[in-house]
């Protein structure tokens, strides 16, 4: 079968859906990709690993967060001729403009798709027309798709409830699941009298990094043995805070690492203060490498910890309640934070094991046993 699968990222893609199209190819499908064109090396890397998994490769203009009618009406006549030219027999769409373009179109073109909702983003955050209209484009899309998937359970049934989905087609993963062989166990920091905690992410508001910028500076301010390392790429204008934060001592600011697994390993742990997610992949690293999490109580964030447990739940959007975990943790013994990180270990292969994601992914999708 030729399985066509449209995206807007090759990094992501590679890095959280490579094991399932390394399989797609195992059993002989031919599986082509349609992503944006870029320049940026760390997705020319990526592109460099898709196609070593013997995938062919087609590009677009797609600009992610722009609202551009002309631009998007240029992306949909775009994916009509990669259509046209490639005739697959089935369609995977990733993310909301893949989704919505390439549903309509294998509507009109009688080929079958099927669905990843990644997470509804700030759409669905806000009512209005912006909201409104994306649930129409979205019921017209997706209203004979084979299968929607779903990486938490409150996404699929705002979808539901809106008419977008239907039962009889949805289907609950736990994400993109994680490779516990890449993000093995990593000893834990055998010191403890500074804490370092991590965050992986777009620097973007909507992570809660004001949240996390000022539990930080209360607990430093109080004299808390802390310092905090961020990841990521600047999506909004954070770069003047990043750089008063760094002169203070105690951020350090490292952009966009292709291996995130060194940072894990100097950590005793990982913040995520999230807003909203479809299932923060980057929670799942860090628990399946044995660190504790301090994270959002949202569908998306909250599946990944056991609250006490494996680390800590806080209100979202509340700063005093993330400032309180983190001193909190501060206070643990050392052997409590350690053996947060062993439980978070063990949670990430009972439940999230990316392989068995990958099988019950195989199975919808080409109906397997």
């Amino acid at each position: 079968m030729h399985i066509l699968i449209v995206a807007n990222d090759a990094e992501g893609l590679e890095k959280f859906r490579g094991m399932l199209i390394e399989q797609l190819s195992k059993k002989r499908h031919i599986v082509s990709v349609i992503l944006p064109r870029s320049d940026a090396e760390i997705q020319i890397e990526a592109e460099k690993k898709l196609k070593a998994m013997k995938c062919h490769i087609y590009h677009v203009a797609l600009e992610r967060r722009s609202m551009n009618p002309i631009k998007d009406l240029k992306l949909f006549i775009s994916y009509r001729k990669c259509l046209n030219k490639l005739c697959p027999e089935m369609v995977v769409t990733y993310t909301i403009k893949p989704n919505i373009y390439m549903g309509v179109l294998c509507e009109i073109l009688r080929i079958p798709y099927v669905t990843n909702i990644t997470g509804l983003g700030s759409t669905f955050q806000k009512d209005g027309f912006v909201q409104s209209l994306t649930t129409l484009l979205y019921k017209i899309a997706l209203v004979n798709a084979k299968v929607i998937f779903f990486e938490n359970r409150e996404n699929m049934e705002i979808m539901i409830e809106k008419g977008i989905a239907k039962k009889k087609n949805a289907c609950l993963l736990n994400g993109a699941g994680v490779d516990i062989n890449k993000f093995s166990y990593l000893e834990y920091p055998k010191d403890d009298t500074e804490i370092e905690f991590l965050f992986i992410g777009r620097i973007m508001k909507e992570k809660g990094i004001d949240e996390l910028f000022y539990a930080m500076e209360k607990l430093v301010t109080q004299g808390e043995k802390c310092r905090l390392t961020v990841l990521g790429t600047l999506e909004e204008d954070y770069l003047e805070k990043i750089k008063k934060n760094e002169k203070q001592g105690w951020l350090t600011y490292y952009g966009s690492q292709k291996d995130v697994r060194p940072y894990i390993k100097k950590s005793h742990c990982f913040v995520l203060p999230s807003w909203h997610e479809g299932m923060a992949n980057t929670n799942l690293e860090n628990a399946a490498s044995g660190r504790p999490i301090i994270t959002s109580n949202i569908h998306g964030c909250m599946e990944a910890v056991e609250d006490g447990k494996s680390g800590f739940l806080v209100e979202k959007k509340n700063k005093n309640s993330l400032y309180y975990a983190m001193k909190r943790f501060i206070e643990l013994p050392y052997q409590e934070k350690k053996e947060m990180g062993v439980n978070g270990r063990k949670y990430m292969v009972q439940n999230f094991d990316k392989r068995y994601v990958v099988k019950e992914t195989m199975k919808h999708l080409l109906y397997e046993k």
